[in-house]
């Protein structure tokens, strides 16, 4: 494909802002309680403040007061490609600051490491994706096609005040946008001796958060009672944990398994491969395997129980909550799988479900990606991958984008990112987000019409164009 352009637009302030956007982000307690518990507005105010002195025109929009969601449009120099929407939600996971090394809300710069939550899930995100745009408006560069850029509320819980209300209420916004790109993708993954990988998500794995009910017969404890709903729920509960999905290999997961067995100079699977040499294959692709191993089924874990007031009453209910996780084209089997397991004496309902996604790995945006990552990491390897858990993409969806996970981040060895996500000790290397802004810069300009040559490799650092 063509180069993408030099980044002599990029100055050093832009290198400087980015992380302390980060910071200051974090600072921003925007923990997400669920239930409808949650504020984004002072977060959703300083990226809207940060746009408008770029000249970027903010739109603060909410649902409820104090779940906030700004939304701006960059137009591009190309008015026939389709808009790409860039999109980061501004809510956290909670975190109690005694299990962690340093104040969770702090935000603070140690070591050349931002600490705190959201500095990996996703305020870094935000704060490239703002400060890109800022370096962009000072330097008088327009990308190719139309940028939107979405900062959310309530991804970490149902969307509802988030990106389902946007969807809903102001479609208007991401009129012409085809393609979208967000969190959970781009991060280096170091697969084994030198082999370093980049997975781009191209696929969601759909949200099934079920809640199963036991009825049975209200007793004391000391009789005989063979209507028990505690008994009832707790069998259903254990046929779920025990379950033993079939391998159900969607297009971008089988893309994936192609990839990663060429990089490791393994046989590639059949078309008709049984259940036991997809699992016999990622034996053999060591680190590697977990980024596609739980994408490779359907899944229902239990996660909550609740039954009784008192040990010796039985009670009449019991209930249990799963997360469950389906595959594109899976729907239909979990479904009757759920219903063979939880069997005739416990129902179970949908708490919350959102649909599986795919999108294609042949398409000029994931060519551009992967483009960029290998230009600014020479050697890596950029491979698709399916997220075993979901983001707004869900909803942008129903709008007719297709997303992608694409938060580049070139992170040290030993640097577990994928167990930071609400993980204790969240944080992101100062080396990383600079990384993150030449890769996302590289892609966003190189995407559409964009021509410039690039001649020389730029650098990854400050100090580079």
């Amino acid at each position: 494909m063509t180069p993408g352009p030099r980044q002599s637009h990029l100055d050093a302030q832009v290198f400087e802002e980015v992380v302390r956007a980060t910071s200051e982000l974090i600072r921003l307690d925007t923990t997400n309680r669920g239930g409808g518990e949650g504020n984004e507005r002072a977060a959703a105010e300083y990226v809207a403040s940060g746009l408008a002195d770029a000249g970027i025109e903010p739109r603060l929009l909410e649902k409820k007061p104090g779940r906030t969601n700004v939304v701006a449009r960059i137009e591009g120099t190309d008015p026939t490609a389709g808009a790409l929407l860039l999109h980061g939600h501004l809510d956290v996971v909670p975190a109690e600051p005694a299990d962690w090394t340093v104040h969770p809300f702090s935000g603070e710069v140690r070591d050349g490491v931002v600490w705190g939550r959201g500095a990996i899930d996703m305020k870094n995100a935000d704060a490239m994706a703002l400060s890109l745009v800022r370096a962009w408006a000072r330097a008088g560069v327009r990308p190719p096609r139309d940028i939107v850029l979405a900062f959310t509320a309530d991804e970490e819980d149902s969307a509802e005040f988030g990106s389902d209300f946007l969807v809903r209420e102001h479609p208007e916004l991401f009129e012409g946008c085809t393609e979208g790109i967000s969190e959970s993708g781009a991060f280096t993954f170091h697969a084994g001796p030198g082999m370093r990988l980049y997975p781009v998500a191209a696929g969601e794995r759909g949200t099934a958060w079920l809640e199963l009910t036991a009825h049975g017969r209200a007793g004391h404890g000391s009789k005989v009672n063979h209507h028990n709903a505690v008994s009832r729920l707790a069998a259903a509960v254990h046929r779920i944990g025990e379950h033993e999905w079939p391998v159900r290999l969607t297009p971008t997961v089988r893309a994936a398994l192609a990839r990663l067995a060429e990089l490791h100079g393994l046989r590639p699977l059949g078309r008709d491969a049984q259940d036991a040499e997809v699992d016999a294959l990622l034996a053999q692709l060591g680190p590697a395997a977990a980024l596609i191993e739980p994408t490779v089924r359907n899944s229902a874990n239990p996660t909550m129980l609740e039954a009784g007031y008192k040990v010796n009453v039985i009670p009449g209910t019991a209930k249990a909550r799963v997360d469950g996780r389906m595959l594109p084209g899976a729907e239909e089997e979990f479904h009757a799988t759920l219903d063979t397991l939880t069997g005739p004496d416990v129902r179970w309902e949908f708490q919350h479900r959102e649909i599986p996604l795919q999108a294609p790995v042949d398409s000029p945006l994931f060519a551009a990606m992967g483009e960029a990552l290998e230009h600014f990491d020479p050697g890596a390897h950029a491979v698709p991958y399916c997220m075993s858990g979901g983001t707004d993409a869900k909803q942008f969806s129903r709008l007719g984008i297709v997303g992608y996970g694409f938060t580049p981040l070139k992170l040290p060895e030993g640097f577990d990112y994928q167990a930071l996500f609400h993980g204790v000790d969240e944080r992101v290397p100062v080396e990383a987000l600079h990384f993150g802004i030449r890769v996302l810069d590289r892609t966003l300009l190189g995407t559409a019409t964009a021509t410039a040559t690039a001649t020389d490799r730029d650098a990854t650092t400050p100090s580079g164009d």
